[in-house]
Order: structure tokens, then sequence, then C-alpha cells
């Protein structure tokens, strides 16, 4: 077990950490929306403006071309909404985390992922499955933000309650000991492990056993 010893200094440090990821996160969605959805709309707007100019040679081609750029700019917009705040996260955690999960297993195709959600979950305060996502989300990133050679072979991610008590857990599993160790003591490791009991009124062990670090998620 690593332990992490918490003071009013270490949740401060940890609230700190956890602000700035997330203001550095809705930064970078402004900045794609500046840079994507904002010109895909003018371009769009534009072409339809002339095409009304121009109604009279108003083309199939023309308007296949325009029905494209209006279905690419909506599926732009949904991939935007799901990222802030998924329309599943007010009825279902399980659907919410697997939907987390596609891009990340679609990134990292060297990496074995094996997800496990339950069919049925308890009613959840969207507020807490917000949560429960960044942390997870945010574990992701730490444990996959490094080089090649340095990732992880095989991750498990489980969700299941036990009683009154949600358990999201994730298993880790590391090539060697060395990568094991390096990963063990990244200093946001300590953020996160803080940032979820402080946000969650939960609690939250972390621990390595056989080239394998297990993290549990109680609240």
């Amino acid at each position: 077990m690593i332990p992490f010893m918490i003071s009013d200094q270490t949740i401060q440090q940890a609230l700190h950490w956890w602000f700035y990821r997330e203001f550095l996160k809705l930064f970078l969605e402004s900045e794609k929306i500046r840079d994507d959805l904002l010109q895909e709309s003018f371009v769009i707007r534009r072409n339809l403006d002339l095409l009304s100019r121009d109604n009279l040679s108003l083309s199939e081609t023309k308007i296949q071309s325009c029905i494209k750029k209006i279905d690419k700019f909506h599926h732009s917009l949904v991939q935007l909404s799901d990222r802030l705040c998924p329309i599943s996260i007010q009825d279902s955690l399980p659907l919410s985390i697997e939907c987390l999960l596609v891009p990340w297993i679609n990134s990292y195709s060297r990496v074995e992922f094996q997800i496990n959600m339950p069919i049925y979950w308890r009613i959840e305060e969207p507020k807490s499955s917000w949560i429960i996502l960044r942390i997870l989300e945010e574990l992701l990133r730490i444990t996959l933000a490094e080089t090649e050679i340095l990732l992880p072979t095989y991750i498990q991610i489980t969700l299941k309650q036990i009683g009154s008590i949600g358990l999201l857990s994730v298993k880790i599993s590391y090539p060697d000991i060395s990568t094991l160790i390096f990963y063990s003591y990244v200093p946001e490791l300590e953020h996160l492990y803080n940032s979820f009991k402080f946000l969650m009124s939960g609690k939250c062990s972390y621990f390595n056993k056989n080239l394998m670090s297990i993290w549990h998620f109680y609240w």
C-alpha cells in the first residue's frame, strides 16, 4: 500500500491541481470550437448564402456537399457535448463510462482494455457521476501520457456495487518493475487520490501487486 498523507495543505494542492486540469480541458475545448466548429459554421453559412443567390443552378452535387458539411458539423457538436458531459450521465453511469473509454481504446491499440460494467446500476446523482468520469479520465491521462515504451500492457476497469457502496476498480498492468515504480511515484497520483476523497467524501485505496497498480474508488 502506498500511503498518501492528508492535510489542509495537501487538500489545497490537490484542489489547485484539479481546478487547473479542468480549466485546461475547457480552454482546449474552446480553442477547438474557435479553430474548427466556428470556421466550419462560417463555411456552411457562406455556401448557403451563395446557393440562395444562385438557386437556378442549384445542383444535386451542391446540395449533397452542403448536407455532408452539415452532418459533419452536427457530428462534431455531438462529440463536443459528450466530452463536456455525456447525455447518458443522468441515466446510466456504466454507459457513460463506456462512452468515455471509446476514444482511449481507439487511440491505444497496443494496450489491452477489459471493461466490466453492470447491466443495471443504481440511481446516481449527475454530479457524482461526473466526478467519477473525470477521476477515471485523469487516471488514464496520467497513466497513458508517456511514451510508447512506458505504456501499460493491460487495463481492467470494473464498476460494481457492494451493498449500498459503489466501487470503481482500475487495474493497470505494466511490462516490468521499473515502469511500475516510475508510475507509482508520479506526483499527480497523490492529487488524484486526495481530490477524489474530498470531492466525493469517499474512500480510495492504491497498491501494487505483481507488476500491477490497483486503484479502488469507493463512494
